[in-house]
């Protein structure tokens, strides 16, 4: 368990220094329209973590428990990748608040083709990737239900601001590109 303690800190600190790098600045923006969303978001990845952990299974590991704490492990890899690829793809364009930038192009190739919220999914399969190493189907299902609903209200948040700037353009991606995951949603 000390392991996952040691992640979730390096995961936090993580999400902290994007929030203070990459944040959108009024001269650099053309839209600013979070509507309170960032700040839910913490919010609720701090309960959520909370809450997981309160209810986490701590006693009595074996093989079993073992085994799923290392595909625990391998989703948080895997959501960590998934999210900084978006992140480093949008380059200057990615910002922790929902905000477009005076000269942002739509981006629609690289992991962008695959899924348009990428780096929601990466959160979504880090923070269900923690859930699953904490052993407790209480914790899976609190940090799942949570974080799936405060992340669907960001991306409807933000898919209206996007609308709005790109028009016929992120219509016609949304049209040929899932939402959040690959070929399902």
């Amino acid at each position: 368990m000390k392991y996952l303690i040691i992640i979730s800190i390096l995961f936090f600190i993580s999400e902290f220094s994007l929030m203070l790098v990459k944040r959108s600045s009024v001269k650099s923006s053309k839209i600013q329209k979070d509507k309170g969303s960032l700040v839910l978001l913490w919010v609720t990845i701090t309960i959520s973590f909370t809450l997981g952990f309160m209810f986490a299974n701590y006693h009595h590991w074996g093989y079993r428990e073992y085994l799923v704490y290392g595909v625990g492990l391998f989703i948080v890899l895997v959501g960590f990748i998934v999210r900084w690829a978006s992140i480093i793809q949008l380059k200057k364009a990615f910002t922790v608040d929902v905000a477009i930038g005076t000269e942002q192009k739509l981006k629609t190739d690289g992991i962008y083709k695959i899924v348009r919220h990428p780096s929601y999914l990466g959160l979504l399969l880090i923070m269900g990737g923690f859930s699953i190493c904490m052993n407790s189907l209480i914790s899976i299902v609190v940090i799942i239900i949570l974080m799936s609903l405060v992340i669907l209200y960001r991306i409807v948040v933000e898919e209206r601001v996007l609308s709005g700037a790109f028009g016929d353009a992120y219509k016609s991606y949304q049209a040929s590109t899932k939402r959040l995951i690959p070929w399902i949603y």
